[in-house]
Formats: C-alpha cells, structure tokens, sequence
C-alpha cells in the first residue's frame, strides 16, 4: 500500500497532538481521542473543574467538593444531549444530585456553556422515572435533553 500525500502533514502535527495529550494526562485524561476526551479537557480548563476517575460516577468535582455531570454536543451532528444508555431510579438519583455542565460545540469548535441544577432538570427526571415504571422497570436507552431547553433554562458560563 501505499501511504496518502497527507501522511507528512499528519507527521509534522503530530507533536502538538502529543503535547495536548501530554496536559490532558495532567488533568486525568488518559486519551483525548476518546469519550470526547479533548472536549472535556476544554470544560474542565474553562470551568476550573476536576475530573473524577473512573466511568461510574459523576464526571468531575469543583474546589469546594461539588460533583458534576459533564455533557457535550456538537451542533453539526444533533441538537440534543445523550444522558445514559441504561437510564433507571438508581441512575436518576444520582442525577438528582448534581448540577450538569453543558458544553455546545460547532465541530471541534466551542460555543457555549451552560449550568443546570437539578431543579431545573427535574422535570426531564421525572419523565424518565414515569417511563421506567410504566415499562415495567426497562431500563431507558439513552433519552436526550434538547439543546433548546439546555439554553432557554440554563445559567450560562462561557
């Protein structure tokens, strides 16, 4: 096989992709290629948040210890914001106790942030929770918050 004529210029990028790997390691970023990592090193910069290891808890923490759920979206694709592939009570409970960041991205590009207690987020919870005992306890695929509500309802941050 032979290599594309753009080889050379991913090459001689490439160290800037490894410097930004380098600081995302710094902030507990083990890959900035995956789940949205390189985004979420942005937020966590432009919030002063730090991110919480692991997949199973909330996303990051702040200085005071407050814990936060961290979303993300990139408009070209979709207007609305993935939550959870196996939405159920013991997930919305945990939901119920933090505020969410909303990062909104044109591509690689962002635009906007946002902030939304769990108030506020309450009526997407409930929702969920009516659906989950209606279906007879099937967990919920990934329900989403619409980009609209994030903007007319949340505090906005950047």
């Amino acid at each position: 096989m032979m290599p594309h004529p753009d080889r050379a210029e991913l090459e001689r990028l490439f160290p800037c992709i490894r410097e930004y790997q380098c600081l995302a390691e710094k902030h507990g970023i083990n890959d900035i290629f995956q789940d949205n990592g390189g985004k979420i090193l942005q937020v966590l910069l432009i919030t002063g948040l730090k991110a919480l290891p692991g997949r199973e808890g909330n996303d990051a923490v702040d200085i005071q210890g407050n814990e936060y759920e961290l979303k993300s979206v990139n408009i070209l694709l979709t207007k609305s914001f993935s939550t959870h592939h196996h939405i159920n009570p013991v997930i919305i409970a945990k939901y119920r106790k933090v505020d969410w960041i909303f990062a909104i991205y044109k591509g690689i590009e962002i635009q906007e942030i946002f902030l939304l207690t769990p108030d506020e987020l309450e009526p997407y919870y409930e929702k969920w929770e009516n659906k989950w005992h209606a279906e007879g306890g099937k967990d919920i695929n990934n329900p989403k918050i619409p980009l609209k509500f994030v903007r007319e309802v949340g505090k906005q941050l950047y």
